[in-house]
């Protein structure tokens, strides 16, 4: 007994080899597989419909993406000394990063004559302490300064080196071009 695969479309040619129920019982129903493979005639003849457009050219194959390279270990996150040279340089990177002006020498000078280096200093005698909102921090920022000129990145606290040091320098940037150009209380 011999099975036909049903006809192609009309318009399409298609060639498809017969196979035997009778060779397949004796091959073992379990090991039955039945692939349609196209005769010799047919691989070289591509199917075409009448009035079809003309076939394009096969693409030329990909080529091999190349090689991922390995990533780069990724960078330590930069670490600051717990101290004043530490808060400046790490003031300044956020500040670099912000778009913020002022440089190392700028920022010492402004802190070692607002609070001589104490992150904790209070003035309790001036105008703004008399109106019961003293200046605090290394470079003596009342709080509603820091709380306008607060940069985000830096700890929402008035007394935090860097965060005081930071929004002093945004201020000073604002009022006066550069923290550089401070040379009195500001």
């Amino acid at each position: 007994m011999a099975i036909t695969p049903t006809l192609p479309r009309p318009g399409r040619t298609a060639r498809f080899r017969r196979f035997s129920a009778a060779g397949a019982a004796t091959a073992g129903a379990a090991a039955m597989t039945l692939t349609l493979v196209p005769g010799s005639a047919q691989a070289a003849e591509p199917a075409v419909a009448k009035n079809a457009p003309a076939a394009k050219p096969a693409a030329a194959p990909a080529k091999a993406a190349a090689p991922a390279k390995p990533a780069a270990p990724a960078k330590p996150a930069k670490t600051y000394a717990d101290n004043l040279d530490g808060w400046i340089r790490e003031s300044l990177d956020i500040m670099k990063a912000k778009g913020i002006p002022g440089s190392y020498e700028g920022l010492h000078r402004n802190i070692m004559r607002e609070s001589s280096g104490n992150p904790n200093a209070v003035n309790g005698y001036d105008i703004n302490a008399q109106n019961g909102i003293p200046s605090k921090g290394l470079l003596q920022v009342i709080q509603p300064t820091f709380d306008a000129y607060h940069v985000n990145g830096t700890e929402n606290n008035l007394t935090d080196p860097v965060a005081n040091i930071t929004a002093a320098a945004n201020y000073a940037a604002d009022k006066y071009g550069s923290i550089d150009n401070v040379d009195s209380a500001y």
